[in-house]
């Protein structure tokens, strides 16, 4: 799947698990969780995908960025 590169903003490779992130364009890999990470950090528009994350969220906030990044290892 095709998504865009964090890095350069090209087009970049999503792996058929959503395992593995790609660019060949700047030689970018990673896996998808810290794809996820480096995307939220780079633009708060996408901060709130980090509650994907979280399992149940009932009866509680998501945190910050700063929060999950520490629960994340």
């Amino acid at each position: 799947m095709k998504i865009k590169c964090p890095k350069c903003k090209k087009n970049a490779e999503l792996s058929r698990d959503f395992s593995t992130v790609r660019c060949e364009n700047c030689n970018l890999e990673m896996s998808y969780g810290e794809y996820v990470k480096f995307v939220a950090h780079s633009d708060t528009t996408y901060s709130d995908i980090l509650g994907d994350y979280t399992g149940s969220t009932e009866g509680q906030t998501a945190g910050t960025l700063d929060d999950w990044d520490s629960q994340s290892g």
